[in-house]
């Protein structure tokens, strides 16, 4: 008995230390900071597949158009919990537009817009922009200071300014290209919209205004062009 009444005796005091020695660690311990002035989503990174919409009659794209955006946007929530937020960046984009619209030039300098016939043999015919851009988004989302995992949904508009372009037209013995048209609408304006869960985004970007003006014409019709931007988009802290 008296060696049982020992037994307890030590076992206890070996809780009672262990305990002790449980609450210094947790006095000492660094306690975890947990910010409650959190931001979302500062850097993008995009890669898209470029479609074109109101076009001329026989125009048709031909390879693969693609497109590939970056940027910084500022994130400014809006609300006591943090999750809805205005965004404002700037960022840059290149595109590639392959189609059987050739651009060309007379030696009078202006430009000469043609579709390229079905017989006609040639290697590849481009149009390549590059923009600087700056979005603009109404941004909500189902975050918090601890959770980086969550649904999005940004809305918006981006403004964008073609500052390089190029057409190059490409055949045996034969090479066009042109960093001149005058008729190139170089301002920008879309519309967007990003939706997704963690990494994965998909996002759609629709130009509001057509990719040239009315003095660029095919047999007598405008060329137009809007192109519509289908893609998944990345974002950083």
């Amino acid at each position: 008995m008296k060696q049982l009444l020992l037994l307890i005796g030590f076992l206890t005091a070996l809780s009672c230390y262990g305990q002790s020695n449980e609450n210094r660690k947790s006095e000492n311990a660094i306690p975890a900071v947990v910010d409650s002035l959190y931001r979302e989503d500062q850097f993008y990174i995009g890669l898209s597949f470029n479609l074109i919409n109101n076009e001329p009659v026989d125009f048709t794209q031909n390879g693969f158009s693609g497109g590939l955006h970056l940027g910084f946007i500022r994130d400014m929530p809006i609300n006591k919990r943090r999750n809805i937020a205005i965004g404002v960046g700037l960022g840059l984009s290149t595109n590639t537009y392959n189609s059987n619209l050739f651009i060309g030039e007379e030696a009078s300098g202006k430009s000469i817009y043609a579709i390229i016939e079905s017989d006609v043999d040639y290697k590849s015919n481009r149009f390549n922009t590059n923009l600087i851009e700056m979005p603009i988004q109404f941004r909500w989302r189902t975050s918090t200071a601890t959770k980086y995992n969550f649904w999005r949904v940004y809305s918006g508009i981006k403004l964008g300014y073609i500052y390089y372009y190029k057409s190059r037209f490409e055949q045996a013995n034969n090479t066009v290209v042109q960093t001149s048209i005058p008729e190139l609408n170089k301002f920008r304006y879309s519309a967007t919209l990003t939706l997704g869960n963690g990494s994965f985004n998909a996002f759609v970007q629709y130009n509001l205004n057509t990719l040239f003006n009315e003095d660029a014409q095919v047999n007598g019709e405008a060329i137009n062009l809007q192109p519509i931007k289908f893609g998944i988009e990345f974002y950083l802290l």
